[in-house]
């Protein structure tokens, strides 16, 4: 069997299995991906997803939170967990002979989680602290206002981290139905990759997560996105994102947006940087990115400017954009299809990245993609195609979100104005 084979396991109750051996590496990274995240809390739920993947780590029936520390550290493993939009990982790296450590730990932490009440008043205090530092920091401020502005008063546009409001009255009741509803075995997926044996790991995830049931399927509403604007004057900084409505994971043009992202503001050669950077000195950052979710997609740039410079370096963006559908360059594409390629290929290298990457394939698209059919899709990307998908990225209306002295920065319906006419050209 080839180190690099993956292999792909589905248990009675659900629970779906897969690991990606890699040869030459002595360590591995054993995860559990589960299928819910903000998106899929009611309003009074907001920022559930993320409390519990924080009380996950204060104790369990067989290990209070001292004691998950010192296990995985002991063995000079490292544990954390993550909250997105639309799921929640759970993830340890250890030595190859750790492993059945790692995912027991992994388990106990899913299954037999006790939520002390007084773990759960600290853990609070620590989240509305983590509310407050994003809501000090202009770069992560600016892009939870852009997320909202972008899809008004949805689940997909709310903050990951929750209202304090909503934080403060989380309860063990308001946890175990939240559990209850998302966390079945259907609804979650081990993977493991690194020095792994696929058999070891479907043999002690069996036994760990054979009690857990099937969850019913919970409806989430379709994304529907409004574009809008949200500003707020905080900083000396102007910070500004731009964006449009974007491609969700499985849509035909996907490859080609992620490839006119990366041509357009994906480095230091890129169009963004060299005109808005070092021809005009109008910016210290500026770079472009392409999210897909699984009904949506986000496509914007976000930069951070003085002031006095903010209409220039927005203007100077908005022309460099509509200029790259109609004349990129057979030599920026094939800069970010290598760009792409390094970025997307690296994860085969590196047990957390592999581990991440098969998860979330087998969520999108049900099973693993091959290495030849990434860089097949990626090669086979055209010019006209990759000019076609930036400029069906900038059909929508825009969204714009800016924090700091704003009052260079032009309004929406001016910047839609402004990518119209330069489309136009």
């Amino acid at each position: 069997m080839s180190a690099q084979t993956v292999r792909e396991t589905t248990l009675a109750n659900g629970l779906r299995i897969v690991t990606a051996p890699m040869q030459g590496v002595e360590t591995a990274t054993v995860a559990v991906h589960v299928g819910v995240g903000s998106r899929h809390e009611r309003e009074d739920q907001h920022g559930l997803s993320h409390f519990i993947e924080h009380m996950a780590f204060k104790g369990t029936a067989r290990r209070n939170a001292l004691a998950i520390a010192e296990a995985i550290e002991s063995a000079g493993g490292d544990l954390n967990a993550a909250t997105a939009t639309e799921h929640t990982v759970y993830h340890a790296r250890v030595l190859a002979q750790d492993v059945g450590l790692a995912l027991d730990i992994l388990g106990d932490i899913l299954t037999h989680s006790v939520f002390d009440a007084q773990e759960m008043e600290r853990e609070k205090s620590v989240i509305l602290q983590e509310i407050a530092a994003v809501g000090d920091d202009p770069d992560d401020l600016v892009f939870e206002m852009f997320d909202a502005a972008a899809f008004a008063g949805q689940p997909i546009g709310r903050s990951i981290l929750g209202a304090p409001k909503r934080v403060k009255g989380f309860d063990e009741t308001a946890i175990r139905a939240y559990l209850a509803a998302h966390y079945g075995a259907n609804n979650l997926i081990v993977s493991a990759a690194g020095a792994v044996e696929h058999a070891a790991i479907v043999e002690q995830a069996s036994s760990l997560f054979e009690n857990l049931p099937q969850n019913a399927p919970v409806s989430v509403a379709p994304a529907r996105y409004t574009g809008g604007e949200a500003r707020k004057k905080r900083g000396e900084q102007t910070n500004f994102v731009i964006g449009f409505e974007g491609f969700d994971h499985t849509h035909e043009a996907s490859y080609a947006a992620h490839v006119f992202a990366s041509a357009v503001g994906g480095g230091m050669a890129s169009r963004l940087f060299q005109d808005v950077r070092e021809k005009r000195g109008l910016a210290y950052s500026i770079y472009s990115f392409n999210w897909s979710f699984a009904d949506t997609g986000l496509f914007g740039v976000s930069a951070a400017t003085a002031p006095r410079d903010a209409g220039e370096a927005i203007r100077v963006t908005l022309d460099a954009l509509a200029a790259a559908t109609q004349d990129l360059s057979e030599a920026e594409m094939a800069r970010a299809k290598a760009q792409m390629k390094v970025s997307l290929l690296a994860a085969f290298e590196s047990s957390p990245a592999r581990a991440e990457q098969i998860a979330r394939q087998t969520a999108v698209f049900g099973r693993v993609l091959t290495r030849k059919e990434i860089v097949d899709k990626i090669d086979a990307l055209t010019l006209e195609r990759t000019r076609a998908a930036g400029a069906a990225l900038l059909k929508s209306a825009p969204t714009l979100a800016a924090v700091g002295p704003t009052t260079k920065v032009p309004d929406v319906s001016d910047i839609a104005a402004r990518i119209g006419a330069a489309g136009d050209r």
